[in-house]
């Protein structure tokens, strides 16, 4: 290994770490506007009461400097890579790895990573295969993007996919988020973002949900068709009257965000992942020479 790389991939393993606790104490700003929007919203005395807690542990967190949730999740990482970038995937994952080891350790965090048969602890939030890192490879630059979006079990437990037939066209969209998040409930910590995956094949779309909780609060889908579908799933949610935490009121959602693949004639999967009213996420530009920007609204 070069010098460059070794000092990219220290550059890299930083950024990870730095990224995973940050996301876990200090959630975006758009988040809090769309926390403090809710409350103004909200006519539920019960559900006025849980979002002004909510705001309240925001406070204590912002105070103490401490975590938002003591669920740390998962360590989930998005990355944009430059084809003209120094460093090689396989030593990103390996800096990536290595830094979401050096946060649970110097935090410290919760260890959440388990062997999925026999549920014995894996490491410092590391395993096999952990932590989940999806590729983006974008053609002539040079640069480094990374995306920290860590994942509670709460709501990712509430993820669905059904495989709905084109005949059923966007009415058949509509009816599976909406049964979805009826049949979720309070179980994954609402308000939250709903990301919607639809097209492309199965695993994409799910992908493709992933991609939407990510995104920061109202901004909408290029795709004039796929933006009307979240303006419509945004105020049909709402019309539940599942309320903060499930019990009851105005604001279900703070957000619906959907995106899109073209798929196959046949085909229509779609997929629904909840992003809890911790919508955590940071993200950092990191140069070929190894600078680190950090970056807190992307």
């Amino acid at each position: 290994m070069s010098v460059v790389d070794v000092d990219l991939a220290g550059a890299v393993e930083g950024a990870a770490a730095h990224l995973y606790v940050w996301s876990l104490k200090d959630i975006p700003q758009d988040l809090r506007d769309a926390l403090a929007d809710a409350s103004e919203r909200e006519t539920s005395v019960t559900g006025r009461r849980v979002l002004s807690t909510i705001l309240r542990n925001v406070e204590v967190a912002d105070t103490e400097r401490n975590l938002v949730c003591q669920d740390t999740g998962i360590a989930v990482y998005t990355c944009r890579v430059g084809e003209r970038f120094p460093l090689h995937p396989a030593r990103i994952y390996e800096a990536l790895k290595a830094g979401t080891e050096r946060a649970t350790l110097e935090h410290p965090l919760r260890s959440n990573a388990v062997h999925t048969i026999t549920r014995e602890n894996t490491g410092p939030n590391t395993g096999h295969r952990l932590p989940i890192v999806h590729w983006e490879f974008v053609p002539d630059w040079d640069g480094l993007d990374v995306k920290c979006v860590p994942k509670g079990s709460g709501s990712e437990n509430m993820s669905f996919l059904k495989m709905c037939v084109p005949a059923d066209g966007v009415r058949g969209i509509k009816q599976f988020v909406l049964e979805s998040i009826v049949g979720a409930g309070g179980k994954p910590c609402p308000p939250g973002i709903v990301g919607v995956g639809i097209g492309g094949s199965a695993d994409y779309a799910m992908y493709l949900a992933k991609e939407a909780i990510a995104r920061p609060i109202g901004t909408r889908n290029p795709d004039r068709h796929v933006a009307q579908l979240e303006d419509e799933l945004f105020e049909l949610l709402n019309e539940t009257g599942i309320g903060p935490m499930g019990l009851g009121g105005d604001v279900t959602v703070l957000q619906c965000h959907v995106e899109h693949a073209d798929t196959h004639m046949t085909l229509n999967p779609v997929a629904v992942n909840y992003q809890c009213w911790a919508a955590r996420r940071a993200t950092a530009h990191v140069s070929a020479s190894g600078d680190v920007e950090y970056d807190r609204e992307a």
